[in-house]
């Protein structure tokens, strides 16, 4: 596995979960138009169809997760925010063979490249509080 392949992994799938989050599509109908429409050769098929299947099967559960280290209320979220915290809590949960660190930097970045301009500090702020319990037994 590279890194690289992930990284990409990780950008697709936000853009599915976006797609996913506004339009009510089907997920795997989202899946089906991301990978007709990109390159996937340098992609990590198996991350990315497994961010969208473990979000789409249960987004509250995803949800209920980040919610409390949140600072305000999960309706003010942009949409792309709550996808990056989704993606982000996702892999905190239920990806441990990512390091909680690679997961906070990657979704920082995410939001520097797809949120609004102070978006960043707020998924970190986030983050940071969140890894604590999902993550702690990982040293921190």
């Amino acid at each position: 596995m590279k890194v690289a392949n992930r990284k990409r992994a990780r950008v697709l799938a936000l853009q599915a979960l976006y797609a996913w989050l506004l339009s009510g599509n089907d997920i795997k109908q989202v899946e089906l138009s991301i990978v007709t429409t990109n390159d996937m050769t340098k992609v990590d098929m198996e991350y990315f169809q497994s961010i969208l299947a473990g979000i789409a099967n249960d987004p509250e559960k995803i949800d209920a997760a980040y919610k409390p280290y949140l600072g305000r209320l999960p309706e003010e979220l942009d949409p792309i925010e709550k996808c990056i915290l989704r993606l982000a809590t996702f892999e905190l949960i239920d990806r441990i063979d990512t390091p909680f660190k690679v997961v906070i930097n990657e979704s920082i970045e995410l939001a520097k490249t797809f949120g609004a301009e102070e978006s960043h500090k707020f998924i970190n702020g986030a983050l940071d509080k969140a890894v604590r319990y999902l993550r702690k037994d990982e040293r921190i």
